[in-house]
């Protein structure tokens, strides 16, 4: 079969030397028939548990360090956001070749708009990702009984002084950034045409993670991730803490406005 050509920058024509993937079926119920489907489910579970545990652990011991009066105490801002980045960096890393690394229902929702992922598939992953995310709080409440409703439980609030239009925009663009650098990382294009270039797809995913999250921690806390901001107020159940889940809807509406665009360009 003959290859696809493609006109080059100096006029000549080249073989294409990527292959698209086809796009997923709306529908793929022989999935369920297959031991590989319910293995990348707990892969997604234990994902995000395991994020969600280190993470949370991580902000509640900040918070009890700096109480005791030393605002130079804990590992600050730059080790919260260290902390999200490295372990997206490594369950990125370890989930890859298992249920392709998603932890995040943002992710798997614009993975399915983009024909990446089934819909059986995308919704079962987001109810995975989400059950692992309380799992994983529920875990830190435990071990940290005294310390998790005293300093937050780790859920997102809007910080003093920012209403809910800035947070909503904050966490729209924080998403857009996260996902625009998955799709990004993963075009099978740039794999080809940078080939001499090693890059390993789950490096440039965390430090978006880590980005985003020194720039919006001040402002909402973070989230990006509706499973971490949806695991952390079932827990918490805070009044505040709910009003203010500014990250559960933001996330899908700019992983749209990802999934158009790169429509629109022909990415």
């Amino acid at each position: 079969m003959a290859k696809d050509v493609e006109v080059a920058e100096h006029g000549s024509f080249s073989a294409k030397d990527y292959h698209d993937p086809p796009p997923a079926p709306l529908i793929d119920s022989v999935e369920l028939t297959k031991w590989s489907f319910y293995r990348a489910l707990i892969a997604e579970f234990i994902a995000t548990l395991l994020f969600l545990y280190i993470t949370v652990l991580t902000v509640i011991g900040y918070k009890s360090q700096i109480a005791g009066g030393d605002p130079c105490g804990g590992v600050g801002i730059l080790g919260i956001a260290w902390a999200f980045g490295g372990m997206i960096f490594i369950l990125v890393y370890c989930t890859a070749g298992i249920s392709g690394g998603h932890i995040n229902p943002a992710v798997t929702f614009g993975l399915f708009l983009a024909r990446k992922v089934s819909l059986i598939r995308a919704i079962l992953y987001m109810v995975a990702q989400c059950l692992g995310a309380i799992c994983g709080v529920g875990l830190v409440k435990a071990f940290q009984s005294a310390y998790y409703d005293r300093y937050g439980g780790g859920a997102n609030e809007l910080s003093a002084g920012y209403s809910k239009g800035t947070g909503l925009g904050a966490e729209i663009i924080g998403t857009f950034v996260l996902v625009y650098t998955v799709f990004s990382a993963t075009d099978p294009k740039r794999s080809a045409r940078d080939s001499h270039v090693p890059v390993l797809a789950p490096l440039p995913i965390g430090f978006a993670v880590f980005m985003v999250h020194l720039a919006t921690i001040p402002i909402t806390g973070t989230g990006i991730n509706p499973a971490r901001s949806l695991g952390a107020a079932v827990i918490y159940n805070n009044d505040k803490a709910w009003d203010d889940q500014v990250s559960i809807f933001p996330s899908p509406l700019a992983t749209y406005y990802h999934c158009q665009s790169i429509t629109m360009m022909g990415v």
